[in-house]
């Protein structure tokens, strides 16, 4: 009896190997011959789910937009708004040797969709996802009580997608200066989400 393929699972593997190649190598050493070396497979069977290097880019770049919003989802949205902030950012963060690849390989999507439409594209959508679900989170934690709520909550996610886009990349060529960094985090959460003084809270 033919064995059966499970292709989908068959096209994240080969994304995974491109994913380790990019973020261990960067993208100059990702191509068709390489991700079938890091995969185990023959060049050939690698384009039979990817036809070209850009092809297979595009889906790893998914994967790894993927493997980000996975671990925002996972937040405890129980939290106090300010710490289920922190938990979001620190999701997105490179704290760890598996984030650290993760962000590596993303700075390099990053650089090379700065000429790549297609890749460019992808990014647009994966921070557009990040941006909708970070803003929906704000208005149910009551971010949304200004004159214009839905632009001002908006705004607000995309300053913090901007802060964690620059501790992201800070973090990455200096990992020594994380516990400074966190910290950081800390003084420009308190800028971005001030503390309820008791006297509002007992009026809300």
């Amino acid at each position: 009896m033919p064995k059966t393929v499970d292709r989908d699972e068959q096209r994240r593997q080969i994304g995974a190997a491109a994913l380790r190649l990019a973020s261990e190598q960067g993208l100059d050493e990702v191509s068709v011959r390489t991700v079938a070396a890091a995969s185990g497979r023959s060049p050939g069977a690698v384009q039979k789910y990817f036809r070209t290097k850009d092809e297979m880019l595009a889906f790893a770049a998914e994967m790894a937009g993927e493997r980000i919003e996975e671990r925002m989802a996972a937040v405890n949205y129980g939290l106090p708004p300010r710490e289920a902030l922190r938990a979001l950012i620190l999701a997105t963060l490179p704290v760890d040797a598996e984030r650290r690849a993760e962000a590596a390989a993303q700075l390099a999507f990053a650089t090379r969709a700065a000429h790549h439409p297609g890749l460019g594209a992808i990014r647009r959508q994966v921070d557009e996802s990040v941006r909708t679900a970070l803003g929906d989170w704000l208005a149910s934690a009551g971010h949304d009580r200004g004159p214009d709520a839905t632009a001002d909550r908006l705004a607000l996610a995309d300053a913090v997608i901007a802060l964690s886009d620059g501790l992201a990349l800070r973090l990455l060529y200096a990992p020594e200066e994380k516990e400074a960094l966190l910290r950081a985090l800390d003084h420009a959460l308190d800028a971005l989400i001030p503390p309820r003084s008791p006297s509002a809270s007992a009026s809300a």
